[in-house]
């Protein structure tokens, strides 16, 4: 066990990160090179061992974090990795990407500062990988059962180790041309280096499971149970993501330098990966505005940055959240509170100030005379009816917009869903039951997980429902499994309210 006292005596320290100004003038991860184990062993002995560890509930994987603080804080790295892995396919990810809810659900949070279980899960999975604990571990048996996976995002990625390491044959199917998903082209370099995806994926060809890139299942690939991909396997897994991006329908939308922030990550992730030597939307030498205040705007931010901005604002409409816990959200749901990415971080060191503008809406946009953008024009906006307030019109220069304002759904552009059969949920995803299947579907054997059915979330929850998702379909094949699924894959509230506390927005 952990230091009983260690929670008195041992003080929060976060693993800090490289200085701003050396990381601003590279690619690299925010935390390379940083030394992470002596401090993270120390800081895993402030682990309470609870009677009723919370942080179990906080995790959308059920991840067993009393258990591995323990091994960490005695610095057991085998035993740690070994319970890192029994609920996580991808922690080398988690823990870099996770925006931690497990902390906020920590007991040491009712009137404490949490530990800090992120850095420890970062901690141990490389550890893991250091070490050459990322080993194959194929199954034993086949079943001599086939399964078709849609998409190499995590719920895809998790979905197909599970049901190779439980003796089925697993194909996965990818649009791109490089296996990944978000994971590839939407995380940026500096937030998560593609090398721990590399050799994930090799450790997955060595386990059995094969991959297809280039394959637009539902395009031109046909996806139905006749002729299509469908009719060729025995269970089908749609983890395409929710990939409609949403718009912002005012006036000049159509003027050139306004881009989706999927397409902007996608081009500097491509220079990264060697595809080109510079990007075709560059922030280079530009004053640019991030329309969207979540996660995927600051890895906008920290993007342009890199790339040499001028200037960045970045458009929130929401109110700006106070730095404690609101009492609509108590401990241990996940407050929304005022929170500062490494991206902001870098953007007050370059520019002196917080990057963000709160409570704003974007009335138009302004071009010059050759159809380029050339600024924002915002008012400031009530913070509950998000309505304009008369007199606080205002313009901020702008010569590349990029808009990350989410998504409400699976593509609805191509043949998936007419071939398949799919029908949408009240919110536009793919509608399916509370085992997975898809509901509506042309043919049995069909089913959904992550992001194409819970709609736009985390990555913990992506793996968590593909996990949840590949027992379901070894239910399926097999009548019985014994591949586990996280409970709260099933359990968790799906009200606007749920998904808001849980940091699915």
């Amino acid at each position: 066990m952990t230091d009983p006292f260690g929670f008195l005596r041992i003080p929060r320290e976060p693993v800090p990160a490289r200085p701003v100004g050396e990381r601003l003038h590279d690619w690299h991860e925010v935390y390379a090179g940083q030394a992470l184990l002596p401090l993270v062993a120390r800081q895993a002995d402030r682990c309470m061992d609870c009677g009723i560890p919370f942080c179990h509930t906080g995790c959308p994987l059920g991840n067993l974090i009393p258990e591995w603080n323990a091994y960490a804080a005695h610095a057991d790295w085998p035993a740690a990795y070994e319970r890192l892995l029994a609920t996580n396919n991808f922690p080398e990810a988690t823990g870099r990407l996770c925006p931690a809810p497990c902390e906020d659900a920590c007991v040491l949070a009712i009137n404490a500062d949490p530990v800090t279980i992120k850095n420890v899960e970062q901690a141990i999975a490389d550890e893991g990988l250091r070490s050459g604990r990322m080993v194959p571990r194929p199954p034993e048996r086949s079943s001599g059962r086939t399964v078709a996976v849609i998409g190499s995002g995590p719920a895809g990625l998790a979905a197909a180790q599970q049901l190779t390491r439980a003796g089925h044959a697993v194909t996965v199917h990818e649009r791109a041309d490089r296996i990944g998903g978000l994971l590839r082209y939407g995380i940026p370099e500096f937030k998560m280096e593609k090398a721990g995806l590399d050799r994930r994926i090799e450790q997955m060809r060595a386990e059995g499971t094969v991959f297809v890139t280039g394959a637009d299942v539902g395009g031109s690939t046909d996806a139905g149970p006749d002729a299509g991909l469908r009719g060729r396997c025995d269970a089908l897994v749609v983890a395409v993501g929710a990939g409609e991006r949403r718009e912002l329908p005012v006036p000049g939308r159509a003027l050139r330098g306004i881009h989706q922030a999927m397409e902007y990550l996608t081009c500097a992730n491509r220079v990264q990966e060697g595809d080109c030597a510079a990007p075709d939307i560059t922030a280079e030498g530009r004053h640019v505005v991030i329309v969207g205040g979540g996660d995927t705007g600051s890895d906008c931010l920290g993007t342009a940055l890199r790339q040499g901005a001028l200037s960045v604002v970045q458009i929130d409409i929401n109110p700006e959240p106070g730095t404690g816990r609101p009492e609509a959200d108590p401990w241990p749901v996940y407050p929304r509170t005022y929170r500062i990415s490494h991206a902001h971080e870098e953007a007050r060191g370059h520019a002196g100030r917080d990057p963000r503008l709160f409570a704003r809406a974007t009335l138009r946009f302004d071009g010059d005379t050759a159809g380029r953008v050339r600024g924002l024009r915002l008012t400031a906006v009530e913070p509950v009816s998000r309505s304009a307030l008369a007199g606080t019109e205002h313009v901020v220069p702008a010569g590349l917009v990029l808009l990350a304002l989410g998504f409400s759904g699976p593509e609805r552009a191509g043949g998936l869903r007419e071939q398949l059969g799919l029908e949408l949920d009240e919110r536009g995803n793919f509608a399916r039951d509370a085992g997975f299947a898809a509901a509506g579907g042309r043919a049995p054997g069909v089913f959904v997980a992550g992001d194409a059915g819970r709609g736009q979330s985390l990555v913990v929850w992506a793996i968590a429902e593909g996990r949840a998702a590949a027992a379901a379909v070894d239910r399926y094949l097999t009548g019985s499994t014994c591949l586990p699924a996280p409970i709260a894959a099933h359990d968790r509230p799906m009200t606007a309210l749920g998904r808001m506390r849980y940091g699915e927005f």
